[in-house]
């Protein structure tokens, strides 16, 4: 409920389950709902009984277009794309945020009261925490976007939703502005206390934890244990890829972790150099890895410098201060005995869109052409991790008819709108236009809540 921690840390777990060969080899054929369950209960324990667990989890998944909700479609030798799409708001922040806001009432209807929800977006987060959380009558949500930073069908998706529970601000700044602005909030102890506080975004476990479920069903259907199994992931909060790295420490045969980026590349650069330093953020046709602040990095750093949270928490200071800092040689090391990266520029995304639809026939979104273009890359430069006999899996971050313009300029053809959105672009839009302050949006917070009271 809290998101983050009151020392402006993040929360982990103190230990990982252990997955054994026997439960991971009966997940091939398992319903999706039953696989979530037995990975997630662990994690929860005493908290939310047993029955009410697997009630919360079957809905959650109840209503995706695909039964699978995380099918895999083979888009070349070995190599498979991981569609995590499928729910309401087209994009694979649905796979946890559908857990997670059913998670809310559970427990808002034990202890009373009422929360406020704020997050941070660049793109995708906050459709599916607004679909997620809309109508519900203990909560009231805020989703903070970049200003003309996101697609206009990212920004409809969460500006076009008709619930007095919901509030859109587009902050004139970057992603990491809007990031920035949310842990502000967050280490404010009175505001948070003033407003019950909780976030939305994967710096709260309850958003990793459900996306650790996907590696797990994946593997196992193309051979885990039995074989390891190696991820791409177009990569920018770095959310998506810890709950890979969570699954490797669970006991699943992960081979490799590939880290995906645009031209804002400072995961590459930080895994070429042990240098971590921010840079300019850079607009792209991937709007959603336009991040240069990856908040759940910070979390893999917790596990490489041994659960030191001392030193983690000088590493980000010296970030905050000065704008980076650098790790030795050896921890380095470890980061990369499992993980890798590439940077893919505007030119190479175009380009794999339109080689995908050229050999599958099927379009994909330009943060997925990232991860396809990486993995192609790890496996021809990356000589010493390469191991192209393994399947490879590319994850399917978002669903084509959000980003309808960089689609059909590679391919040629717009990809529509599925049916329940078709009049997405007709639907009248609410937002506030607030500068990059913090007293700017508590302000605006306040006044929201007031009035949402006074109805």
């Amino acid at each position: 409920m809290a998101g983050l921690a009151r020392d402006g840390g993040l929360y982990v777990p103190e230990a990982w389950p252990q997955l054994d060969s026997d439960f991971i080899r009966s997940v091939r054929g398992m319903r999706y709902a039953d696989a979530a369950y037995h990975i997630i209960e662990p994690f929860v324990g005493d908290c939310i009984e047993q029955a009410q667990l697997r009630e919360l989890i079957d809905a959650a998944y109840a209503d995706w277009v695909h039964h699978s909700v995380a099918p895999l479609f083979q888009i070349g030798p070995d190599e498979w794309l991981l569609e995590l799409y499928h729910g309401p708001t087209l994009a694979f922040k649905d796979v946890a945020m559908q857990v997670l806001g059913r998670m809310y009432d559970h427990f808002l209807a034990k202890r009373g009261g009422h929360i406020t929800i704020v997050g941070a977006t660049s793109g995708d987060t906050g459709s599916a925490a607004i679909e997620a959380i809309a109508g519900r009558e203990r909560a009231t949500i805020f989703i903070m976007h970049p200003h003309n930073r996101t697609s206009e069908v990212q920004r409809r998706q969460m500006t076009t939703v008709n619930a007095p529970n919901v509030h859109n601000i587009a902050i004139q700044g970057t992603f990491d502005d809007c990031q920035n602005l949310l842990k502000a909030m967050f280490n404010d102890g009175s505001f948070r206390d003033e407003v019950s506080l909780s976030g939305v975004n994967s710096i709260n476990w309850a958003r990793v934890m459900p996306q650790i479920v996907y590696y797990v069903t994946a593997a196992a259907a193309l051979g885990a244990p039995d074989i390891g199994v190696s991820f791409t992931v177009p990569t920018g909060n770095f959310g998506d890829i810890y709950a890979g790295y969570a699954a490797h420490q669970m006991g699943l045969p992960i081979h490799r972790l590939v880290i995906a980026t645009n031209t804002n590349d400072i995961l590459a650069r930080f895994l070429a150099t042990g240098e971590h330093e921010l840079g300019e953020v850079t607009p792209t046709l991937s709007p959603s890895m336009d991040i240069q602040i990856s908040s759940n990095f910070e979390r893999l750093l917790f596990d490489v410098f041994n659960r030191d949270g001392a030193e983690v928490s000088s590493l980000m200071a010296q970030l905050h201060v000065h704008g980076r800092f650098s790790v030795a040689p050896e921890k380095l090391g470890g980061i990369k005995a499992l993980f890798g990266a590439h940077r893919v520029d505007e030119e190479q995304t175009l380009a794999t869109l339109r080689q995908v639809f050229r050999e599958t026939g099927f379009q994909i979104d330009p943060h997925t052409a990232v991860g396809v273009a990486a993995a192609r890359l790890d496996r021809k430069l990356a000589a010493e991790h390469a191991r192209p006999d393994l399947p490879m899996v590319v994850l399917g971050t978002a669903h084509p008819a959000k980003f309808p313009d960089a689609v059909e300029k590679a391919t040629g053809f717009r990809p529509p709108l599925p049916p329940h959105m078709q009049d997405l672009y007709h639907r009248e839009e609410r937002y506030a236009v607030l500068g990059n302050d913090l007293t700017t949006v508590q302000a605006y917070i306040r006044k929201c809540l007031a009035a949402e009271a006074t109805i």
